[in-house]
């Protein structure tokens, strides 16, 4: 499985409006601009963030977006559910059934298979992990590994 860079560009986004503070919206195109990512692409990751809840959406032309709960309140699941969906990654086709498997008996399908098993198990793991990871952590990691972000992204929104 692959995650799709919506999920980064989401991420960073939500740690950008929280250095900014949340007084005024951010407009896409701000945002845009500060990681040179195309505009439309990104509208609609911080649309899907309004829809699930972790952003606010303000129409108009001094409108934007802004966070709608503390980054204490946000977890990385979250910002993964709102980018990607809440699907599971894995599908198991039970390729079990065919070919070599086509002629064994029904009752050795009732149960899933080692491999589904071991592949859900690993993924309720995964999203255990990121749901136990909230965005104010991701932000206190990205502080100590590079204390002085936080002012260079006021800086630079302050001057574009």
């Amino acid at each position: 499985m692959r995650m799709s860079e919506g999920v980064e560009w989401a991420m960073h986004c939500c740690l950008t409006l929280a250095w900014l503070g949340n007084e005024v919206p951010v407009s896409t195109a701000k945002l845009a601009a500060g990681f040179e990512l195309p505009s439309a692409y990104l509208n609609k990751q911080l649309q899907a963030l309004a829809k699930a809840g972790i952003m606010t959406s303000t129409p108009g032309v001094r409108g934007g977006f802004r966070l709608a709960r503390p980054l204490e309140e946000i977890t990385v699941m979250d910002v993964v559910t709102a980018i990607e969906g809440s699907g599971e990654a894995f599908q198991c086709t039970e390729i079990r059934r065919r070919g070599a498997g086509a002629e064994r008996p029904e009752w050795q399908f009732r149960t899933p298979c080692a491999v589904s098993t071991a592949m859900r198990k690993a993924e309720m793991a995964w999203r255990r992990a990121l749901a136990a990871q909230t965005l104010a952590d991701v932000q206190a990691a990205a502080d100590r590994r590079a204390p002085q972000a936080g002012e260079a992204i006021r800086r630079w929104y302050a001057q574009n």
